[in-house]
This record gives structure tokens, sequence and C-alpha cells, in this order.
């Protein structure tokens, strides 16, 4: 397979990335994989599900990401008493008028901590934010902030107190991102930081800003996705709905997911053309939190990740086609 020179829009987005993960890194000690797809799921518009145990990491990779990026940031922690104004923001009486005061989802980055411990009201109160990038709410809708990206979490171990996701919630979510436990190097590493600094976070500097990120998008909103690559993208997701463990196939807006998140990927590996290998790297994390298992299949132990693995090995994967000089610059 012959891979054709990288554009410089895409040295860029390749240059992008490892100047994110050096300064991230001063932070955070964290595998590459979980900033990776958190940087790609912002760059696709989307947003993140971080499932895993508490102390692993998550809030103070997602504060240092935020940092890094310089955009806002704010946190929400997930209760059952917490209510849609919490999030939202809500009106009071001041000098005999009302005053909207905004809540913390006007930020640029709001991670939602245990997101599965709010109550199903306040958590379909960030479904139009998540799709709209709005909030609709005494009659006026106010436009939130942009780049937009909601950072939730929760943990799959614990379920007494917690109120599961709806379908129509995780389809929101353009990846799920597990963290995992450090290995023992890490975890030493980790130790380290704290001893050096109180405040691991005062060595995170802003390596761009809102507007800069903005653009990004646009560039990867262009990178090339071939007719084979496109019909491949389809395949995948359409071969969900023909499972028989599966009582629940991915519905089309993740086609759509799949589609601009296999870019942004494309795009940070400084290609300006997506490949079969870009969409096979992120498909685990777009489609396994989409597709719901049949009860007899769960109970025996089926999980979705290896359904999906499954799907990767089975569906063709369209050939690698050298692209022709008059492309090099698209």
């Amino acid at each position: 397979m012959t891979t054709p020179p990288a554009a410089p829009r895409s040295i860029e987005g390749e240059r992008f990335w490892r100047s994110l993960r050096e300064v991230v890194g001063r932070a955070v000690v964290v595998d590459d994989l979980p900033l990776r797809l958190m940087t790609v799921a912002l760059l696709a518009d989307g947003h993140a599900l971080v499932e895993d145990v508490p102390g692993v990491g998550k809030t103070l990779l997602t504060r240092a990401f935020s940092r890094a990026l310089g955009l806002g940031f704010a946190r929400v922690q997930g209760t059952p008493d917490l209510l849609p104004s919490d999030v939202l923001g809500a009106s009071i009486l001041e000098g005999g008028s009302f005053r909207f005061v905004p809540g913390p989802i006007f930020t640029n980055v709001l991670l939602v901590d245990e997101i599965n411990r709010a109550t199903p009201r306040t958590q379909s109160a960030l479904l139009e934010s998540m799709e709209e990038r709005q909030v609709s709410l005494e009659g006026e809708t106010r436009p939130l902030p942009l780049p937009f990206l909601v950072l939730a979490t929760q943990n799959p171990v614990e379920l007494e107190g917690t109120f599961a996701l709806p379908e129509a919630q995780l389809d929101r979510f353009a990846v799920r991102i597990r963290l995992g436990y450090p290995s023992a190097t890490d975890e030493r590493r980790i130790a380290g930081r704290f001893r050096d600094s109180a405040q691991p976070l005062d060595a995170v500097e802003p390596i761009t800003d809102a507007q800069r990120l903005l653009a990004l998008r646009d560039v990867v909103r262009g990178i090339t996705v071939s007719d084979e690559v496109e019909a491949y993208v389809v395949d995948l997701v359409r071969a969900t709905r023909d499972r028989a463990e599966l009582s629940l196939g991915a519905s089309p807006r993740a086609t759509v997911v799949l589609y601009r998140i296999s870019q942004a990927w494309a795009h940070l590996a400084g290609r300006d053309f997506v490949l079969p290998d870009d969409v096979k790297a992120v498909a685990p994390h777009v489609l396994s939190h989409r597709v719901m298992l049949d009860v007899d299949r769960q109970l025996r132990g089926a999980t979705t990740e290896a359904v999906v693995d499954e799907l990767l090995a089975r569906v063709a994967v369209p050939p690698a086609q050298e692209r022709q000089p008059s492309d090099a610059g698209a």
C-alpha cells in the first residue's frame, strides 16, 4: 500500500496533537488513547462519555484538557436532588424585574460527573444543549459558547441509586472512553507529580484558543472520505442491525458520527484523507455504547465490545487506494 504525502493542513493537525499531548502530560499521566478520543470528539463537534471507576483521574484529565485548549470549564456533580435549573440556570427577581443567571452549562467544556446519579428529568435537560448547542428556557432560546463539549462520567460498577442513561441520551455521545488503571510505573509517576507540586494543573498552559479550534473543525469537515471508505462506514453500522446478539442496532446518527470521528482521527494522524484503518480504530468507541445486547446473551456474559470486534473482523475492508496527484492538495 502506497501512502500519499500529507498536505500542510494535515501536518498542522499532527503538530496540534503532539503539542496537546505534551502539555496535558505535564499534569496527567494517561495513555494516548483517552486523550486522543476526547480530542477527536471535540474536533468532530461531538461529546464523550467516560466510563470508569472513581479515582482514575477523570476530573484532572478533563480540566487539563480544557486548560490546554484555552477553553472555559465547569463541573456538575450528578446527584438525585440535582435539578435542571442547577445545570441550565434560572431567573431571579432583582430590583422589580427578573434577571437570568446562567447555569454551569454556559461554558466550553462541561464535566458532568456521575451523570447516571442524576434523575432522568435532569439528564434530559442536557439533550437539547448536546444536539443543538442551545438552551430553551422560560420561553427564550439562548446559544451556548462554541466550541461546546460535554464530558460525562459514570461508574459502571456501582448501580445503587443510579438511573441508567436512556438510548436517546447515549446516542448523543460521539465516543465512549475508558481510562483503566495505570501501570505500576505510571502510578509512581502520578505520585511524583503530586509530590513535586500541590497542583499539577499549574504546569498546563494554553496552546490554542476557541477560535482556532473552530477553524480546525472546518478543516476536519473537509477531510476526504472516498466512496469506498464511506461505503465501509455504512456497512459497519448496518451490520449491527442484523446480529442475533443485539436487540438494538446502531442508528443512522451513528453512521454520521463514525464518519466525522474518522475524519478527525485522520487529521490528528497527519493526513487529509481517511483510511479504512482510521474507521477500524474508532469504531469500537463509537458503536459499542449505541447497541443493546439481547437479554439472554447478556446473562451469558457477552459484551457489546466483543460483538463490535467480531463485526470489524467480518465486514469486508476496502483496499486503500493511492490517491491521484490532483487530490493531494484537496
